[in-house]
């Protein structure tokens, strides 16, 4: 096992032994996954860190408090805005992607469009830990507000802008948005939910890509037939606070009732001799006691004093620099990697390159060592649920992308289908991740194990890669084509959902925030290199293939090709051009598919090395807080309280 942890539970835990009241619980005090008296697995720094970074985990104590105030109305209202809130977002992604096609057309930009695509996606990526710090050092509540004045205010920019250079601006500020109402809603799952019911509800949030994967491309269709694609954006920046209004409301309601009633002051104590108790223990163990020192960082309320030093605080909390880091390295390498398709011959790209890869170097040194309250804790690193967890969305994507990139090309090229039937086509995965995501939930909630779904699902997903080998080329049916899709959201659905539940699972509720973030970050970097990859091989085979199938034609009508999918469709099936252009986009597919291929068998290697946990009635597998951050107690250490 990494430092930092003991050998798991293997077996459902056995309350017999214990209190009744903590065996049987409350709705609010959950047992654990596993012998209360062996639960604990943290060693001592890592409880030592959760200690001295507690006022950098205000929100998460607030969260806590608010699940003491929630009563049988109050949790509904939460849960139905949840469902409002997950349905805004899915509506929010199946249209308003096509709206931009037209927007920058409209000001003759449509050149322009890779470009903003682009800043969309890194602000997407970048945005996750710089969401998750908000949420954790402020509170859940507040950071929905500010996502929420992103999203209204980009598209409300969107909407009136009257240049491309506006709408540029506006797709940055909503994609904040965009990136925060995702993330949040994962975190705010995190925190209201146990173990053996969150993979059913994190994949029930994405249900409503099952309807609005096909009536959104008609929605959108409508809108661009009688209003404009201004409205197209407009109405979002109505829809989106009216959905959202619900669950903000219910969670600044709980937060401040919670304050009123004092019960988060009960919960910072509760933590604070939690760990205190946890490092006793350890102590206990090895024949000694050893102390520590516990800061609870109390707010000192003084108006007066000064901004610097406030900001200085504040800055300390968000690690600030960290943040900074982060963002810029990850921009610097994700920006060239994205553009350059392939083409390493500007020097320009390749400078970007380096200076993202030193100034992650730089961000590894400064939480590592430096910071006091890192966005990547040294903790993280030893945890093989959280690293493991990053590097299989990270290769998965990466894999997922070769295939994908250039499939709706690839589809309107080889097959006679129409446009309609095409945008149908490419609507299957995203139909089976979400389907399959809700029977992994479900599998999960009465196996009480995460594992098996993981290997499982990767090696499904695996399967459907290696079918395309036949699937993506000249001669594949159309049946082929789709069943590979399908098992690819077979796969992806078990493994995506399974994966986070994992992750989460291994860490005290503290740090779920900030890993759900990492996770999402480290996958959506694998997407980028993926659709970098997949640039790579198509710019540097496809025109020597063209050639080699078509050697009658000339550069220029071979370039015209290359260049424009309606001068390849405008031919009909049979034609010697188009057919010539089959055989080369059969040639180029099968390199990126043996090379996806190669990548899909890693997450499985690294799915045999996560540890199982059992997922139980608690909100994680490792410390003795449930989902309202209640302690819980052995027999022999409440008998030592009990004591004179």
């Amino acid at each position: 096992m990494a430092p930092g942890y003991v050998p798991i539970p293997t077996s459902p835990p056995d309350y017999s032994d214990e209190d009744p009241d903590i065996a049987v619980g409350q709705s609010t005090a959950l047992p654990h996954a596993g012998n209360i008296r062996d639960s604990v697995i943290l060693d001592e720094s890592t409880i030592a860190a959760l200690a001295a970074e507690q006022d950098a985990h205000r929100g998460v104590q607030k969260v806590e408090a608010a699940q003491r105030v929630y009563g049988r109305y109050s949790r509904w209202c939460l849960f139905i805005g949840l469902g409002l809130a997950s349905y805004i977002y899915s509506l929010d992604a199946s249209t308003t992607y096509v709206y931009l096609t037209f927007a920058t057309s409209s000001f003759d930009k449509h050149s322009l469009l890779s470009s903003i695509t682009v800043a969309q996606s890194l602000i997407v990526a970048v945005g996750k830990p710089v969401i998750a710090k908000v949420a954790d050092v402020s509170s859940r509540g507040s950071a929905y507000v500010a996502v929420l004045v992103f999203y209204v205010i980009g598209y409300t920019v969107i909407a009136s802008a009257q240049n491309v250079s506006t709408i540029a601006g506006g797709i940055v500020l909503y994609a904040v948005g965009y990136t925060g109402l995702q993330l949040l809603t994962q975190i705010i799952i995190a925190d209201i939910t146990t173990l053996r019911w969150r993979g059913i509800v994190v994949s029930m949030v994405s249900a409503p890509f099952l309807v609005n994967a096909f009536i959104g491309s008609n929605i959108s269709a409508a809108v661009l037939e009688h209003l404009s694609w201004r409205w197209g954006y407009a109405m979002f920046a109505i829809l989106v606070p009216v959905a959202l209004a619900p669950l903000i409301c219910t969670l600044l309601w709980a937060e401040r009732k919670a304050k009123k009633m004092g019960v988060v002051k009960e919960v910072a104590v509760s933590r604070a001799y939690g760990h205190s108790r946890s490092i006793s223990r350890i102590g206990s163990r090895d024949g000694s006691r050893r102390p520590i020192s516990i800061t609870n960082h109390p707010s000192t309320g003084r108006p007066r004093e000064r901004m610097s030093l406030r900001f200085s605080k504040v800055a300390e909390q968000l690690d600030l620099v960290g943040l900074t880091l982060l963002g810029a390295a990850i921009s610097l390498i994700l920006l060239p990697l994205t553009i350059a398709q392939g083409n390493w011959k500007n020097p320009s790209t390749i400078i970007m390159l380096v200076i993202g890869v030193v100034m992650l170097g730089v961000f590894a040194f400064w939480d590592l060592w430096v910071a006091k309250r890192p966005v990547i804790a040294p903790r993280f690193l030893r945890n093989k649920s959280v690293v493991f967890a990053s590097l299989i969305g990270f290769f998965d994507f990466m894999s997922y992308y070769l295939t994908y990139t250039y499939l709706y090309s690839f589809v309107l090229v080889v097959k006679p289908w129409s446009l309609v039937d095409a945008v149908y086509f490419m609507q299957v995965q995203t139909v089976a991740l979400t389907l399959f995501g809700i029977i992994a939930g479900v599998s999960m909630h009465y196996f009480h194990r995460y594992k098996y779904v993981l290997i499982f699902g990767l090696v499904i997903r695996l399967t459907g890669v290696a079918l395309m080998i036949h699937s993506r080329g000249a001669n594949g049916s159309d049946v082929e084509l789709v069943w590979t899709q399908i098992l690819q959201g077979f796969g992806g659905g078990l493994s995506a959902v399974s994966s986070q539940v994992g992750a989460q699972a291994s860490v005290p509720h503290v740090d779920v925030a900030i890993i759900t973030a990492i996770v999402l970050l480290l996958t959506e970097i694998g997407g980028a290199v993926g659709n970098a990859a997949s640039g790579a091989i198509w710019s540097n085979t496809m025109p020597s293939n063209l050639e080699k199938y078509l050697p009658w034609l000339t550069d220029e009508q071979r370039a015209a090709l290359y260049g424009s999918i309606t001068s390849v469709t405008k031919s009909p099936r049979g034609d010697p051009v188009r057919e010539g252009v089959i055989l080369a986009y059969d040639d180029t597919m099968k390199i990126m598919i043996w090379v996806a291929i190669a990548l899909s068998v890693v997450p499985i290697i690294l799915a045999f090395g996560m540890p199982n946990w059992y997922l139980g009635d608690a909100q994680n597998a490792v410390d003795e807080a449930d989902i309202a951050g209640r302690i819980m107690l052995d027999e022999e250490e409440e008998g030592e309280e009990g004591s004179p």
